[in-house]
């Protein structure tokens, strides 16, 4: 039932938890069970230098791009903060009924991911494994914080989108690879990814009924402030160039296959029973995607006439 008042923090969770319980069923009766090491070429690998006396890596071990190399990393190292991510979703939404089943199930199928790609990268050689692990020491050392910790609605919209952004970036970094052992393996992880958003979007749909004014600010201020989670990665920016320049995952990707197919299932443009800041909130969310929309483009140009001045070379 729509309400007019602000709802607590606490209300919110109770009032949503059994959509949370109907919604984790309905995951669990889709969720495939699945193996890491059956996506992993085992047969490939060899021992590195180090007290096995192995070889050391080279540039030259691996034929995959550059850039899908970047891709993998920034993938792998976002996969790594899996502790952080559990802290802070556990405090939220607690450890106890259906939502702190949730809690632990989705960190279970997470957990995977990190465990295959490494997997994938060290027997394939991929990328320098050294390098790597002293990234993910810098990284995870840095920890997670989410920058809408203690609500809950904000929290449902950014994990909405962030899921379907990591779904769209991990398929595309397979593709990117050359390799059909890596796209096979990005893809499996990817469907995770995808029944994740899922549930994440079926919750705040929940919530516009509930609290319309409440979501509509929620999503709007999670839109204008987006950052990928793994945006504390080191160098993250200059990666982050070069995975769009690739095409794996820029701000047309961004606006038009995350932002607008889950604001167009919660129907937000159509919602009712706005207050005067859901109200606020809705027109500010359309000026936003006009925004994005302008720097898509902008980046579509650069990106193009560069690409014709590489071609003249």
């Amino acid at each position: 039932m729509t309400v007019s008042t602000t709802l607590s923090q606490t209300a919110l969770l109770v009032e949503l938890e059994p959509v949370v319980a109907r919604n984790l069923d309905r995951h669990l009766s889709l969720a495939k069970e699945w193996f890491p090491h059956e996506y992993v070429p085992w047969s490939e690998g060899r021992t590195f230098d180090g007290p096995l006396g192995g070889e050391a890596w080279s540039p030259t071990d691996s034929t995959i791009p550059d850039v899908a190399r970047t891709a993998l990393i920034v993938n792998l190292l976002t996969e790594d903060n899996l502790p952080s991510y559990h802290h802070e979703i556990a405090t939220l939404f607690g450890r106890d009924g259906a939502w702190g089943t949730w809690v632990h199930r989705w960190t279970a199928e997470e957990g995977r991911h990190g465990v295959a790609i490494r997997d994938y990268l060290t027997v394939t050689r991929a990328v320098d494994p050294v390098a790597l692990e002293r990234a993910r020491m810098t990284h995870m050392s840095e920890g997670y914080t989410n920058a809408h910790g203690d609500e809950v609605l904000h929290s449902l919209a950014y994990v909405s989108f962030q899921e379907l952004a990591t779904r769209i970036s991990h398929r595309n970094t397979g593709k990117a690879t050359g390799d059909p052992a890596c796209e096979a393996l990005l893809a499996r992880v990817a469907a995770d990814e995808n029944l994740h958003m899922v549930f994440y979007r079926n919750l705040l749909a929940a919530a516009f009924e509930l609290a319309p004014s409440q979501a509509m600010r929620a999503v709007a201020d999670v839109v204008a402030d987006f950052q990928m989670p793994g945006n504390g990665i080191d160098g993250f920016a200059r990666k982050s160039v070069a995975i769009a320049l690739a095409g794996i995952y820029d701000l047309r990707q961004h606006r038009d296959d995350v932002l607008q197919p889950v604001l167009r299932q919660w129907d937000v443009f159509n919602v009712t029973g706005l207050n005067a800041d859901g109200e606020a909130a809705r027109e500010q969310l359309a000026t936003q995607l006009d925004a994005l929309e302008n720097a898509a483009s902008r980046f579509e140009e650069k990106r193009d006439a560069r690409a014709a001045r590489l071609a003249l070379r």
